[in-house]
């Protein structure tokens, strides 16, 4: 299992993914460009010192990430067409996060394999990243049994 994303805009929303992934076993995925310097100054408050046991991978962009990544993309997205109560996750998947500000572009969107939403109540736009993040890997873990984690 793995965590992708996507151009990501803050650095505090990856250190505490980077951090969460680390906890839950799942390595990560930075797809380029992101909207900030990376760096262990940069992810130091919020990656705390996970980031070094960590296992991170950069990619220059989407197609080099595509390239890499031969697992099924599950991506994260309010239009998502299956409520997270119906995904069935698999120990290989790719859970892809969108940035802060943009998401993904379309193209990015329709090569998802699934698209999943995390529900909420009416009239809210969208969750934290790095909440919505955490709800999908503590649930794929859960799924497909921690003993899949990776170190």
């Amino acid at each position: 299992m793995r965590l992708a994303l996507h151009e990501p805009d803050i650095a505090g929303n990856v250190g505490t993914l980077i951090r969460t992934a680390t906890c839950f076993g799942v390595a990560v995925d930075l797809i380029e460009p992101m909207g900030f310097p990376y760096s262990d100054r940069a992810l130091a408050r919020s990656a705390m010192d996970y980031a070094a046991m960590a296992e991170v991978v950069r990619h220059a962009d989407w197609e080099a990430f595509r390239a890499a990544t031969p697992g099924r993309i599950v991506l994260a997205t309010t239009l998502g067409a299956v409520p997270l109560p119906e995904m069935a996750f698999r120990p290989d998947d790719v859970i892809l996060l969108g940035s802060e500000g943009a998401g993904v572009p379309r193209a990015v969107h329709d090569a998802a394999n699934i698209r999943v939403r995390v529900p909420m109540r009416e009239g809210v736009r969208s969750l934290n990243v790095a909440i919505t993040g955490g709800i999908l890997m503590a649930e794929a873990r859960r799924q497909t049994g921690w003993a899949h984690m990776a170190g």
